[in-house]
């Protein structure tokens, strides 16, 4: 998991996939077929590489109209970190929830075998099981298996989606807290209030090229609801970077410091604080601490001096400056009294993500520009 490796599949996606993204990415052709989306997103994730150079490069191979589509899907990533930072109240309540919904795992024999089946793969629901256990053996699924893992979760086993949100960030090697708990609240009904999103047969046949024909599924659910929705907050002011000597602290969140907005500073020290999401698998935690081991790397290089792994609370006699850590385990772990800048990408895009997507969509060349 490594800026180098990022660029590879980069590379590799604008050359073939990329061509044919706009009419194929809906389309999850499994293990060893030919890929119809970009798996970017344990790069991005993490920013090894960033937003703004994979959108630079895709309008570079296919131009504004060949791109659009793409570019807009990157976007849906910002949109969900723009609105979790906007309503933080979304990351607490899903932690509530997880361990509400555990302590029900405890008390109810019935869901608790129900979850085991669903974990291990055992429903007897056709192309679900085939995703539990790819999704533990692999850390990844396919965009459209995830939309559909999750409804069937929901919907037709009946299974709590804080649960099902917390089994995907476990082992998702691109898990992220706000485009993961934002998603799975989408798909229940809660993102975009009484709009759910329902797994269907006929859809599963059609874009798994006939490889799975589930039955029993529950097709007319009512979306899910809840007494108060995640209230807006006003989005936190970025801090401006002072002038001289600074040490640089580096999270899971933004592993590019050679792009970040550092202004006259001069970088003396870089630190890695490295904060896995609470019960990451193994292969998430190696591809988190290969990351940050990269960046550390790249950063003694960028700025001429020590990089090194570092703990929570770090500071020392020079201003501690660090990337925006959007909502969680990275924003939860930095000192504060850190300085948090912010980069121009997010400053633009996330003002506009405060409610539904379609208002971010429509500034998209502002941000572009930006």
């Amino acid at each position: 998991m490594t800026r180098a490796a990022g660029l590879d599949r980069l590379a590799a996606f604008l050359a073939g996939a990329g061509a044919d993204y706009a009419a194929c990415r809906n389309t999850d052709r499994g293990p060893g077929r030919a890929p119809t989306t970009s798996a970017l997103s344990p790069y991005l994730r993490r920013r090894l590489i960033t937003e703004a150079e994979v959108a630079a490069a895709a309008e570079n191979a296919f131009g504004d109209g060949g791109a659009e589509k793409f570019v807009s899907e990157v976007f849906w990533r910002t949109y969900f970190k723009g609105h979790l930072e906007t309503h933080p109240s979304a990351w607490t309540d899903y932690h509530a929830r997880v361990a509400c919904d555990r302590e029900r795992l405890a008390a109810e024999p019935g869901l608790r075998r129900t979850y085991a089946m669903a974990v291990e793969g055992r429903t007897g629901i056709d192309g679900f099981d085939d995703w539990a256990r790819d999704l533990v053996d692999t850390g990844w699924l396919h965009n459209h298996a995830r939309m559909w893992f999750a409804s069937i979760w929901i919907f037709t086993l009946r299974l709590p989606w804080a649960l099902g949100a917390a089994f995907f960030m476990d082992h998702l090697v691109d898990g992220d807290p706000a485009s993961n708990t934002l998603s799975w609240r989408w798909v229940a009904g809660l993102h975009t209030r009484g709009k759910h999103y329902v797994a269907r047969a006929e859809n599963i046949r059609r874009y798994t090229e006939g490889r799975f024909d589930p039955v029993g599924l529950d097709e007319e659910p009512d979306a899910l609801d809840e007494a108060m929705p995640p209230r807006e907050v006003p989005l936190p002011r970025a801090e401006t970077v002072p002038a001289g000597d600074i040490a640089l602290l580096l999270h899971l969140d933004d592993l590019h410091p050679e792009s970040l907005p550092l202004g006259d500073s001069r970088v003396v020290r870089v630190g890695g604080l490295l904060v896995h999401a609470p019960g990451a698998s193994e292969r998430v935690r190696a591809a988190d601490a290969e990351a940050m081991a990269d960046a550390l790397q790249r950063s003694a290089a960028q700025f001429g001096c020590e990089a090194g792994p570092v703990e929570a609370g770090w500071s020392g006699d020079r201003p501690v400056v660090t990337a925006w850590a959007p909502v969680g385990p990275s924003a939860d772990a930095l000192p504060e009294d850190c300085i948090r800048v912010r980069r121009a990408w997010d400053e633009t895009a996330w003002p506009r993500s405060t409610r539904g997507y379609s208002r971010l969509r429509s500034v998209i060349p502002a941000v572009l520009t930006a």
